[in-house]
């Protein structure tokens, strides 16, 4: 187990906000070094490769988008609220620009061109995140505080393309507020 805050952890963290910065192709090991203050040499060493790195970073990604997940669904037992809160999160990562956008979104929209192991990882993210909102819209629909107009596999898909576009139009637009408008019209309409 490697301890918080080692060399790879401030690689993967500092890669993280570079994909989300710039997307896969647009940095290199030149830029992880000079952030970190590493050689390249010692990012080699802890990741060989961009692909490996760019796996370890997605699938750090979806651990804590399981993570969070997992805790939204013990902490917010209504469903409707659940969703509202994952909004929340996006919204304040968007304006703390913590992490203003997804990197899976954003790499999705680069799938064509990325490796195919990296390709996967960003797949299995749209599969989780697609697992988790369509079971939230069920049990919310079982409970009567989320209204469906299509089955829930479909609203889920909705969910995610509103989300991802949403914050699409917060960056070009620079103003996190177009993120929160876009997404309440659609929590709006499942409630």
């Amino acid at each position: 187990m490697k301890m918080p805050n080692s060399t790879a952890d401030k690689i993967l963290d500092t890669a993280h906000a570079l994909i989300a910065d710039r997307g896969y192709a647009a940095f290199s090991y030149a830029d992880i070094s000079s952030e970190v203050k590493v050689s390249k040499a010692t990012i080699h060493h802890h990741f060989p490769s961009k692909e490996i790195l760019v796996v370890s970073v997605l699938r750090q990604h979806r651990h804590r988008l399981g993570e969070g997940i997992a805790s939204l669904n013990d902490a917010v037992a209504n469903p409707l609220e659940r969703l509202k809160a994952y909004m929340s999160h996006w919204e304040s990562c968007i304006e703390k620009k913590t992490e203003p956008f997804c990197i899976a979104a954003l790499l999705g929209a680069e799938l064509p061109s990325l490796p195919s192991e990296v390709a996967a990882e960003v797949r299995l993210h749209f599969v989780d995140l697609h697992r988790w909102l369509q079971q939230t819209l069920e049990a919310g629909a079982k409970q009567k505080s989320i209204h469906l107009t299509q089955t829930a596999s479909d609203e889920a898909e909705f969910m995610m393309a509103t989300v991802h576009g949403a914050m699409i139009s917060a960056r070009a637009y620079q103003s996190p507020k177009v993120f929160a408008q876009i997404v309440n019209a659609t929590l709006q309409r499942l409630s």
